[in-house]
């Protein structure tokens, strides 16, 4: 079976809620998922989720090829942009690729992902992760209480501007997770809004009153020196990688020990986490990949031996997606459908709704000039540029 072609998508997934960050939320709670279709000349058609603007500098470099090689062509595509680099906007479109590859090899061996990948068992625990940043306190509260009831017993609150609200939406999870369990873990993700003394500072403050699993990107993600000082003031983890494309990137943070949980964006990709998850266990450090649509990185934590736990933001998948999976029993329950487990229905697809989100001046994806320049913690929970419906 060869490589013949692709398609692309644009899915919409309705979070049904706003989501978002520190940087922004998205208000109509409407996001786009970008799919690539990799065709081939035996009739299976290879899904991979992400962003993929690259495509047409990158096929080439998997035109023709075997779809089982997907290391070897991982390896390829790498060395086809070596020029001008692989980072970015390239990066996510090789990370599509990959995962269209790898539902590929699953499917031309008539098993699930997770099968293929070596893992033996179905069952991935997760972390609740509601992209919560935008939600009132009345909402907050109910949307854990969805998680408790599906038998999450640890939470990722979205926080880094106000100090007495982040701790007191801390000890609300920890309430609400504590009919599952009689000390839920708790970590709070500042996507990179402090400077290293606020980190030490407020999670000073914060560890008095919480029992902190971890601290997520607390400074920039660069930042290697800053981290590693974070680390050692604190006695919570630091977590940090969703957003290094490529492993190299992860050097300079295992060097100076500044990376507790060795963080993957599930958007670069199975071959890029598979990677890093092997660096991280080498050095004797856990792995956790980052949430995104449909979850299709799940099927690689199952087959890694330091998977700590993976993100689940929601319960539902976006329009026109079926996904042979379960979000219950406190993670991701994964099916035997082959390949990643997801069937789209190209017609429901393409009547969705257009987007309001990620790509508008306002979203979480955009810094605000104020990250790590705050003298005194804001009262607002959202910056006054945002996404509106």
């Amino acid at each position: 079976m060869k490589i013949t072609g692709y398609r692309s998508l644009t899915a919409f997934h309705d979070w049904q809620r706003p989501v978002g960050d520190v940087n922004g939320v998205v208000e109509s709670g409407i996001t786009e998922v970008p799919v690539l279709l990799l065709e081939t000349d035996g009739g299976l058609t290879g899904i991979g989720l992400g962003s993929h603007g690259e495509i047409d500098r990158l096929f080439p470099a998997v035109d023709g090829a075997d779809p089982r090689s997907v290391s070897t062509l991982y390896d390829a595509m790498l060395s086809h942009v070596f020029k001008s680099g692989h980072a970015g906007a390239t990066f996510g479109t090789i990370a599509a690729i990959d995962m269209a590859l790898w539902d590929l090899k699953a499917k031309m061996a008539e098993e699930p992902l997770w099968r293929t990948l070596g893992g033996g068992d179905r069952f991935v625990p997760g972390y609740a992760s509601g992209l919560c940043y935008g939600l009132d306190d009345a909402a907050f509260a109910a949307h854990y209480e969805q998680w408790a009831d599906r038998g999450f017993t640890a939470a990722k609150i979205k926080g880094g501007r106000d100090l007495d609200r982040d701790i007191a939406r801390l000890e609300t999870a920890r309430a609400i997770l504590s009919r599952n369990t009689v000390r839920p873990a708790l970590m709070l993700d500042v996507n990179e809004a402090w400077n290293v003394k606020q980190a030490i500072r407020h999670l000073t403050e914060i560890e008095k009153r919480v029992d902190l699993t971890w601290i997520e990107e607390p400074v920039r993600r660069w930042d290697a020196s800053g981290l590693a000082r974070i680390s050692s003031a604190a006695r919570t983890a630091v977590a940090t990688g969703e957003n290094l494309t490529g492993l190299e990137q992860y050097a300079p943070l295992f060097d100076a020990q500044g990376v507790d949980i060795v963080q993957a964006g599930s958007v670069w990709g199975i071959t890029h986490f598979m990677r890093v998850a092997m660096a991280a266990h080498a050095r004797g450090l856990p792995v956790s990949p980052v949430a995104y649509n449909a979850n299709p990185v799940a099927h690689a934590a199952a087959a890694v031996p330091n998977m700590i736990g993976i993100e689940v933001q929601d319960f539902a998948f976006p329009t026109g997606f079926t996904v042979d999976q379960q979000i219950a029993d406190g993670g991701i329950i994964l099916g035997d459908r082959p390949g990643l487990g997801i069937v789209i229905d190209e017609a429901a697809v393409a009547r969705a709704i257009s987007s309001n989100g990620w790509g508008e001046r306002g979203g979480p994806h955009r810094r605000p000039a104020s990250a790590g320049l705050r003298l005194v913690p804001e009262a607002s929970p959202r910056e006054t540029s945002k996404v509106s419906s």
